[in-house]
This record gives structure tokens, C-alpha cells and sequence, in this order.
């Protein structure tokens, strides 16, 4: 048997031990399109600000990891697959052959349409690639105007306050990271940014990105002008799927998955970012870029590749924690609320403390919360477990941080009702 994986994140990784732990005779090709060991993004931010090397990102950092445990690390990119003859087309013309596969090629940074993206000082932050060049052109006391406050966006932004840069961020939302915070929660973020130094306009697009010898010029709809030596484009991912044309393998937001990882076509698996799979909390499918995820997605697609489809999938808990500059903000599952459900919130500004949490009937079914992290994995599991909360319900609606006290007293009832 020979598993073929293409892409080289933590959903391929993950996935690439797993089979190797279940199924230590048959051969795992990983193919990755970066020169570098699989690496982790969520840790660029660290490289920028020197905290880690290069190394430190990587995602196993004992040397010759793979090749000790047998896995063939290949570098190339895939720019096709053939189902009829079980094979994969490298950019080189390389042709590798499979058993069954894993599509785990993650997603790729969304470039907004704007005259000017093309300036060698207008950059992503997606690639140790693009960190390197953003650290050349981003000394201290430079001008650095970030187009983009989405989750990403967010935790990039701490690099360029920790490299003492003047930082103007600009959201074309409502507010910061729109679709993980609410209102308050969003506006929260922002007065704490703001304090922090950073410039914060939302609602506000870029028509242009004009540039001189000197300077960048950052137009904005309004007609204001942002001057930059440097500009970081963080506008959002999609899923990278440009490669599967021809293929058969049916697409929507995503690759579509079903309950055991498989595509629309045998033996084709797909994990992680560019895979559209069950959403824990709708029922329906979605998908869900973030590393937690794409690492479970990893885990179960090698079991379900290994043993004939025995393994459903639960689905995914949509789920973020965001670090800006010292604030924990969060979200779990249906935090914007549910048809027929409500709510409790606690909000305290002066603070920068806030708590939202979401019920259906007296199931706890969503949260959204600002400066409260004690408390992050007692909301997931009364999120995951759908525990009925009886009384606590109310007690929660009327203080949202007695989570810990709920938790312990949900389970305690459901002990005694079982004993």
C-alpha cells in the first residue's frame, strides 16, 4: 500500500504519522511545495519578532524526524491528480503513483484587486519567504500600514508593534475580526489596539496603493491617505484548489468531504484548510481554517484511509483563540446565537472584559469573550458534550463566568442520575 499525501501542514503531517502508526509496512509520500521542513504559519509571527528561528517553526524539530520514522518527504507542487490512474502531476512533470490519497493543500492568502498589489514593498505574511522580506522593510520607526484585521491579521499585527514600527491597520468590517467577535467584543479589541499605539480604521477600503521612490500612498475609499514604507496585505484566505480541474472531484467552498474525510472520487481523501467537512454545531458542512482542525481532519482521514471507512467524524467545533497584544479573545461554535435560543453577557469596558454565551433550550451552544481565558476548555466541553445545564442555565444567564461552577455541577447531577 502507498499513501500519498499532497501538502505538507499540520493536517498532512498529522495525518502522514497516524498512517505510519497504523499501517508501519506501507509507504507514505508527503509532498510539500515549501524547501523548508513542514512548518507551522501560527508561528511566523514569532520568527518576525526573533522570539524563534527558523527551526522554531518548524512543525517536528528533531532532526531527520521524517526520514527516522520512514515517511518520504518529497518537495514539489502538485498541479494535478488523475483518479483513473491513481497518480499525482508534479509542476516538474513528475508523475507519483498512489493507493489512496490525501488532498491536505491548505488554502492561500486572498489578494484584494487593488492597482499597486504588486509593489515589492506591498507584501503577504504567508510564507517564511514573505516574513524574510517583511523583516528587511520592516526596521524600527518604520511607517507599516496592514490592510486586513481578520484572525490572521490580528495575529500578525503584534509582530509589527513588537518590532517598533508605526502601524496603521485598516478593516474594510464593521469591526475587527468580524466573523469570530460580535459588536462589543470587536469594539474591544479595537480601544485595546488603540491603546497600545496601533491606528485602527474599519469600515474602510483601499482603492489604491500609489507609489514613489519614497514612500507608498495607501487610498482609501473616503480619500484618505495612508503613507507607508511597507504594506502588509492580510485580507483573508480561500482554500487552494486550482489543481483539481479535470479531476472529478466535486468542489464548493471547498473540497467536499463526507463523515469519513473521502472525496467524490475513491481513494481521495482531503484534510485541513481546503477541506469543506461536517460543521460540529449546523449539522452541515463548512469549512474551518484553523490549526486545530485541520489537525483532527489529518488524524481521522489516515484511520478512515487505512481501515475501509470506519471511522465517522463528529465534526469540527468552530473555534478561535486570538492573542493581540496580551488580550485573549475567543469564540466557540454558534456564537452569533441560534433560531429560538438566548443568551447571557457580561460586559465590562473599563476592563476590557466581556463574555457572551449562547443556549438552545438549556444547552450551552456558543460563546464570544474578551479578556476571560481562564475558562477556555470548560467552554468547549459544554459546548462538545451538549450537557443540559437544568438549573445552571439561569445561573449562567445571570453571571456568564461561573462556567467552572457549572461544569462541576452538570457533571456531578449527571453522576448521581446514572449512580
Amino acid at each position: 500500500m502507498h499513501y500519498v499525501i499532497a501538502g505538507a501542514g499540520p493536517a498532512a503531517v498529522a495525518a502522514a504519522e497516524h498512517l505510519r502508526e497504523l499501517d508501519g509496512d506501507a509507504g507514505v509520500t508527503l509532498i510539500g511545495v515549501q524547501s523548508q521542513p513542514p512548518y507551522s504559519r501560527m508561528a511566523i509571527p514569532y520568527y518576525l519578532t526573533g522570539k524563534v528561528g527558523e527551526e522554531g517553526t518548524y512543525l517536528r524539530r528533531t532532526e531527520d524526524h521524517y526520514e527516522k520514522i520512514g515517511i518520504d518527504l518529497m518537495c514539489g507542487e502538485v498541479v494535478s491528480v488523475e483518479p483513473g490512474t491513481h497518480q499525482v502531476v508534479l509542476a516538474d512533470g513528475q508523475q507519483v503513483s498512489y493507493d489512496k490519497l490525501l488532498l491536505a493543500t491548505g488554502a492561500e492568502p486572498i489578494i484584494p484587486p487593488v492597482p499597486g498589489m504588486d509593489d515589492p514593498r506591498v507584501q503577504q505574511c504567508w510564507h517564511l519567504e514573505d516574513a524574510k522580506r517583511i523583516i528587511e522593510l520592516a526596521k524600527p520607526g518604520a511607517r507599516a500600514v496592514q490592510v486586513g484585521a481578520g484572525f490572521i491579521g490580528c495575529i500578525i499585527l503584534e509582530s509589527w508593534v513588537l518590532r517598533e514600527v508605526n502601524l496603521t491597520v485598516l478593516e474594510m468590517g464593521p469591526r475587527m475580526v468580524p466573523r469570530m467577535l460580535g459588536d462589543k467584543a470587536g469594539s474591544l479589541l479595537q480601544s485595546w489596539c488603540e491603546s497600545k499605539g496601533v491606528k485602527v480604521h474599519t469600515g474602510v477600503r483601499v482603492s489604491a496603493i500609489e507609489s514613489s521612490e519614497e514612500e507608498l500612498q495607501v487610498v482609501l475609499d473616503n480619500g484618505e491617505i495612508c503613507p507607508a514604507d511597507v504594506v502588509i496585505v492580510s485580507t483573508g484566505v480561500k482554500p487552494r484548489l486550482d489543481y483539481l480541474g479535470g479531476s472529478g472531484i466535486t468542489i464548493d467552498q471547498g473540497i467536499v468531504i463526507d463523515e469519513h474525510m473521502q472525496t467524490s472520487v475513491p481513494d481521495v481523501y482531503a484534510a485541513g484548510d481546503c477541506a469543506q467537512g461536517l460543521d460540529f454545531s449546523t449539522g452541515k458542512t463548512a469549512v474551518h481554517a484553523v490549526q486545530p482542525t485541520a489537525t483532527e481532519h489529518g488524524r481521522v482521514a489516515a484511520a478512515n484511509m487505512v481501515g475501509a471507512n470506519n471511522l465517522p467524524y463528529k465534526g469540527s467545533l468552530n473555534m478561535n483563540v486570538l492573542d493581540t497584544l496580551g488580550l485573549i479573545t475567543c469564540s466557540f461554535g454558534a456564537w452569533e446565537g441560534v433560531d429560538g435560543g438566548d443568551y447571557g453577557e457580561l460586559y465590562n469596558p473599563e476592563n476590557f472584559q466581556y463574555i457572551n454565551l449562547q443556549f438552545k433550550d438549556d444547552v450551552l451552544v456558543g460563546a464570544n469573550s474578551v479578556g476571560y481565558h481562564q475558562h477556555l476548555g470548560v467552554l468547549r466541553g459544554l459546548i462538545e458534550t451538549r450537557m443540559p445545564l437544568g438549573p445552571w442555565k439561569d445561573k449562567l444567564k445571570d453571571n456568564p463566568v461561573l462556567l467552572a461552577d457549572a461544569y462541576v455541577g452538570v457533571n456531578q447531577a449527571a453522576l448521581q442520575k446514572a449512580q
